[in-house]
C-alpha cells in the first residue's frame, strides 16, 4: 500500500443454505476475491473480513452484522484509504413508499436473515467517508444497479445500449421475487400487509434498513447527494435484471456467480492497472461471449472515479 494508507475490505457471501432460495457459489466467489485482494491489490489479510452463511460460521452474514461490519471499516477509514465491500447473494427492487419520498424503486441486497440494506443504507455510508477516501461497492446479486442512492451512472441502462438476445442457460437468478419476499416475511410476522416495511419494522426493529425508518428526511443531506463523492459502485447487472448463479458444470468444476466470475477473468487476462470504467466493460464482453446477453454490469461513480484504477488510490473531486 501507498504512503502507509490502509485497505479495507468487507466480503459476503450467501448461500442460503436448506431453503428454497439456496444457492451455490457465492462464498466461492467472496472466497476467490479475498486471494485476489491479497495477491493482486495487496490487501493485508488482517484488514479483510468474511462473512458467509456456511453452516458453522461464527458470524451470520444478517443485515444487523453485515451493516455493523461496514460501519465499523467507515469509521476506521482515513483520508486516501481504499475500502471494498463484495457481495454475492440475492437482491430485490420493491417500490419505495418513503416519507418524503416520490413513489419510485429501490434496491437492495437480501442477507440471510432477510433484513434487507437499501441503496439509502449505502448511500449514508458513503456519506460518512472522510475525506479523500474511497469506497467500491461489487454487487453480484440481482437488481444491483442503483445500489448506491443518487450516484451517477457511467455504464448503464442510460448510457451504453446493449441489443438483448434472449437465450436460455441452466443458471438460477439471484433474485427473491418481491411477492415471494413479502409472503415469507408475512409468514414470521402474521400481519397482513403489503407494506413491507411494516414487516421489516416489526422483525428488526431499529436495525431495519434506514429506507424504513422514521424520520428519514433527517438522517441525509439530501443537497450533498447531487455532489461528486468517493462512492464506486460496480453491479452485477442493470436495476431491472438478474444476475446469475452458475452450477458447477457450467462454471468448470466450481459453482460461482457469472459477473464475480467474470471479473476475475478479467483480472487474470490483464495483469496492468485497468480502470473502473475498463473492469466493468470487459466484464460485460466476458459475460456476452460466455452468454449472458441479458445481464448487463453497470458502473456508477464521480466521472474521476469512473477513469480511476480499479481499487487504486482515490480520486476524489469533493472539496
Amino acid at each position: 500500500m501507498e504512503g502507509g494508507k490502509k485497505r479495507l475490505a468487507l466480503l459476503v457471501g450467501c448461500n442460503y443454505p436448506d431453503t428454497k432460495y439456496e444457492l451455490h457459489g457465492c462464498i466461492n466467489d467472496v472466497v476467490s476475491m479475498r486471494d485476489t485482494l491479497v495477491g493482486r491489490f495487496g490487501f493485508d489479510p488482517s484488514h479483510i473480513e468474511l462473512l458467509t452463511d456456511q453452516p458453522g460460521s461464527s458470524v451470520m452474514p444478517t443485515g444487523e452484522n453485515i451493516k455493523k461490519a461496514l460501519g465499523e471499516m467507515v469509521d476506521k477509514a482515513g483520508a486516501g484509504d481504499v475500502l471494498y465491500f463484495h457481495y454475492s447473494g440475492h437482491g430485490t427492487r420493491f417500490s419505495s413508499m418513503r416519507p418524503g419520498y416520490l413513489f419510485g424503486q429501490d434496491e437492495a441486497i437480501v442477507p440471510c436473515d432477510f433484513n434487507l440494506i437499501t441503496d439509502v443504507d449505502f448511500r449514508h455510508l458513503v456519506n460518512r467517508l472522510p475525506k479523500g477516501a474511497s469506497f467500491t461497492i461489487l454487487s453480484d446479486s440481482c437488481h444491483s444497479g442503483g445500489l448506491i442512492d443518487k450516484e451517477k451512472e457511467q455504464i448503464g441502462p442510460t448510457s451504453v445500449h446493449d441489443p438483448e438476445t434472449a437465450k436460455s442457460l441452466p443458471f438460477r437468478p439471484k433474485t427473491i421475487p418481491f411477492h415471494s419476499l413479502l409472503q415469507h416475511l408475512s409468514s414470521l410476522t402474521n400481519i397482513n400487509t403489503p407494506d413491507i416495511a411494516t414487516h421489516l419494522l416489526a422483525l428488526f426493529g431499529s436495525d431495519a434498513s434506514l429506507g424504513f425508518r422514521l424520520p428519514l428526511v433527517g438522517d441525509i443531506d439530501f443537497p450533498d447527494l447531487l455532489k461528486p463523492d468517493d462512492g464506486i459502485l460496480l453491479s452485477g447487472c442493470q436495476a431491472n435484471e438478474t444476475s446469475a448463479d452458475m452450477n458447477p458444470i457450467m462454471a468448470g468444476g466450481k459453482a460461482c456467480g457469472a459477473f464475480s466470475n467474470a471479473v476475475q477473468t478479467v483480472l487474470k487476462e490483464n495483469p496492468e492497472n485497468l480502470s473502473n470504467r475498463e473492469v466493468v466493460m470487459k466484464t460485460r464482453e466476458v459475460l456476452k461471449d460466455q452468454g449472458f446477453n441479458n445481464q448487463h454490469p453497470c458502473l456508477y461513480c464521480s466521472d474521476e472515479n469512473a477513469a480511476a484504477v480499479f481499487l487504486g488510490p482515490p480520486q476524489s473531486s469533493t472539496t
